[in-house]
């Protein structure tokens, strides 16, 4: 694929991510859920932005410089380590709607990290650069939005580690 469709392309998919959490963060009255997907929104809009940029820079110039693109998202293992608790609050509240965004937002991150994986694999040079550091933060997304959904799903378990264990109780 030629440079300017990948970064059309990736735009199209952080768009689409970007308006999933815009919409959320509409529908949602939870303060926490809002926090939520305005920082996922607001990560997404940065992504598009840093796209916009270089589009710009390749139609401009034909170069291609892959700046270090900085996310709101922490690394997965800094999600997993910092894990609390789920709040007793939380059995209480009528998350069903979140469970729907969440799982449409996960689906949404998993195909475009599925892209970003092809990009990493079809680029070379600055291109594949840039579209690695999107695969890494795509990926950290995959993890926040997961542990969202199975915060609220109460599956008993965060990031793949179960979270309480009755005997240990």
């Amino acid at each position: 694929m030629e440079i300017e469709k990948a970064i059309r392309t990736a735009m199209d998919y952080e768009t689409k991510i970007r308006d999933i959490y815009r919409d959320a963060f509409e529908k949602v009255s939870d303060p926490e859920g809002k926090r939520f997907f305005k920082m996922m929104g607001d990560d997404e809009q940065h992504h598009l932005d840093y796209l916009k940029h270089k589009l710009d820079l390749w139609q401009e110039t034909g170069q291609l410089s892959a700046e270090k693109l900085e996310s709101s998202i922490p690394s997965k293992e800094i999600i997993q380590r910092e894990t609390k608790k789920v709040e007793a609050h939380m059995a209480q509240k009528d998350l069903s709607s979140v469970k729907i965004i969440l799982s449409r937002a996960l689906k949404a991150e998993v195909e475009t990290t599925s892209f970003y994986k092809n990009m990493v694999n079809e680029m070379t040079d600055e291109g594949q650069k840039m579209f690695a550091r999107f695969l890494e933060i795509e990926e950290n997304h995959i993890a926040a939005v997961q542990a969202e959904l199975d915060y609220i799903t109460n599956t008993g378990y965060w990031f793949d580690f179960k979270e309480f264990d009755m005997e240990e109780l």
